[in-house]
């Protein structure tokens, strides 16, 4: 049973050397451009924001990797800029300015401080203010050196003196007047402020309060050795800036160099087992696609997550040798087109052809175009999941449309009505009983009606490379239908009409090509014994590199990275 007709031409002439006449088409590259120089050589990484945000976050020095904390804030240009304000405390916890209890990790996790007063280790919110504003925290450590569980608040430029940490405010007048401290305030904090605490304790370090500038804090280097910090199971570099956004939970930064940044990614999107060549073209496709999406997270106050809604982070935990490596080969390596920093998307594999950037998503790319992809085959047994089949019965199908709000009678027919030059399923239409049809095209609309993990599928029996070209014998296909194609340079394909289509001869000569066709109508309703079936390959959204793809060119081709990078993405220069 088949979709569409199946139409194949044979050549009937054998030639030492074949082209299509007159469709190879001729991309002139760019002018290769200066380098890429970021705007910043740190990105702002969120951890924990908005409803992960934390009522309180505990940082701890990696044994041998840091010696306490410095305080601060980060300027403008993301430089830290210090109080002078450090300790050497290697377990600090920050957290509101709340009344907040300790509760004891269950061996899973970590202790942490919540909003409460019910517990052995209680902070409180209220404190006693001597009201005289240093210009040094020295200053104001030494007035509050005179009281009992006093400590330095740094807030609006002025350090100054506290006493207590009160779970009420009545408590925190009785406290003033057995002390007889003339002049003194109660001070309970802003919507900005931050505690510091020895983790675990009721003991608090330091508060900040610079207004809408958060508090920055720094690990203390050790040893001449780059510093590395415990946070929630992670380790990462950098610095850490705590924001009380709107007077809510912590949301938790990590200011990080853009190299340390690749560094925590890379062993996350590939195996240290992989080919060095291909590590380093995902290097540099990671570089590039951070640095052109920092907007993503503005209105959240950072760059970029760290979630494969931006790119998957998790600091040092799963780096090594082979992976910091490929990184610091490529150091500051850029990929762009015509001068300007590309959108370098990447999947793990495209099933034997990526796709053009405007028929997954929106807007065309000149660097975004779709290629046929023949190195993938060569590791398809390797690749997990490559080959998959997805089947519904009608119920099936009608029950899933209906769930999403489409308010379609029962759906008898399933046909793919357009494909993409590289042979991707661009679009497919639904019939129901009534006659209704019921169109959807590109990713998203294709996942919500079908749940297929690539538009690279076919229905029923019918190939969605059905109607092909063939050199020499039916074995060796050039490139799928049903619009016959020709591959053109760095693989782009090039529409061509089926008739009249010649060859060039090793000699030179123009021989018409003579062809037979094959048509089989089959069942047109998408069901292969009475159930709409789909078969596809590949996982993601076909669009940039393949990463099974650049496994193959580099281990099976000897290819380099800036050539794997030059195959998936057309006409860029990587510098």
């Amino acid at each position: 049973m088949r979709i569409f007709p199946k139409k194949r031409i044979i050549f009937k002439v054998l030639i030492p050397v074949l082209m299509v006449a007159c469709v190879f088409e001729q991309l002139v590259a760019p002018v290769s451009a200066a380098a890429y120089e970021p705007p910043y050589q740190t990105l702002k990484i969120g951890l924990y924001f908005g409803t992960t945000a934390l009522p309180s976050a505990n940082l701890q020095n990696v044994e041998g990797f840091g010696g306490g904390f410095e305080f601060g804030y980060f300027d403008s240009s993301r430089n830290f800029v210090p109080i002078n304000v450090d300790t050497s405390e290697n377990r600090i916890t920050m957290l509101m300015d709340r009344n907040m209890t300790w509760y004891t990790g269950d061996g899973t996790s970590a202790g942490e401080y919540r909003e409460g007063t019910n517990g052995d280790v209680v902070i409180g919110c209220f404190h006693i203010q001597l009201n005289t504003g240093y210009d040094s925290f020295a200053e104001a450590k030494s007035e509050a050196s005179k009281y009992k569980n006093a400590f330095v608040r740094y807030q609006s430029g002025k350090f100054i003196a506290l006493i207590g940490q009160y779970t009420s405010r009545d408590a925190a007048n009785t406290a003033i007047e057995s002390m007889e401290l003339k002049g003194a305030s109660i001070n309970a904090g802003t919507s900005n402020t931050i505690t510091i605490s020895r983790t675990g304790t009721n003991t608090i370090l330091f508060e900040f309060d610079m207004g809408q500038t958060p508090l920055g804090v720094m690990p203390k280097p050790k040893n001449n050795v780059k510093s590395e910090t415990w946070f929630k199971g992670f380790r990462y570099t950098g610095g850490f800036q705590y924001a009380r956004f709107e007077g809510m939970f912590i949301t938790v930064i990590n200011f990080v160099a853009i190299e340390d940044y690749i560094k925590g990614i890379l062993p996350n999107e590939m195996g240290a087992s992989w080919p060095l060549e291909a590590l380093k073209a995902q290097a540099c496709c990671a570089r590039s696609y951070a640095l052109s999406t920092l907007n993503r997270h503005n209105a959240n106050g950072f760059d970029l997550c760290v979630t494969e809604h931006c790119q998957v982070y998790r600091g040092r935990n799963s780096t090594n040798e082979r992976t910091d490596q490929a990184v610091e080969e490529t150091v500051g390596k850029y990929i762009t087109y015509d001068g300007n920093l590309c959108q370098t998307f990447y999947a793990s594999s495209n099933g034997g052809a990526s796709e053009s950037v405007e028929n997954v998503w929106n807007d065309p790319e000149p660097y975004l175009r779709g290629v046929v992809d023949p190195y993938e085959a060569d590791i398809a047994p390797s690749i997990s999941n490559y080959k998959w089949t997805i089947r519904y019965t009608q119920s099936q199908i009608t029950e899933r449309l209906r769930e999403r709000g489409y308010n379609c009678s029962t759906i008898v027919s399933i046909v793919i009505s357009k494909f993409t030059p590289t042979g991707n399923v661009l679009s497919i239409t639904m019939t129901d009983s009534k006659g209704k049809k019921w169109g959807f095209s590109k990713r998203s609309e294709l996942i919500t009606a079908l749940g297929v993990p690539t538009q690279r599928f076919s229905m029923g029996s019918a190939s969605a490379q059905s109607g092909s070209i063939f050199v020499n014998n039916p074995t060796q296909k050039i490139l799928p239908g049903p619009v016959f194609y020709a591959v053109g340079a760095n693989g782009t394909p090039v529409e061509i009409s089926e008739d009249n289509m010649s060859a060039i001869t090793a000699s030179g000569d123009v021989i018409v090509v003579e062809g037979e066709k094959e048509t089989d109508t089959g069942d047109a309703t998408g069901m292969e014994n009475g159930v709409f079936t789909i078969s596809g390959t590949g996982r993601g959204h076909l669009v940039g590199m393949s990463q099974w793809g650049a496994y193959s060119m580099a281990l099976n081709y000897n290819k380099t990275y800036i050539e794997i990078i030059k195959f998936y993405f057309t006409g860029v220069d990587v510098g």
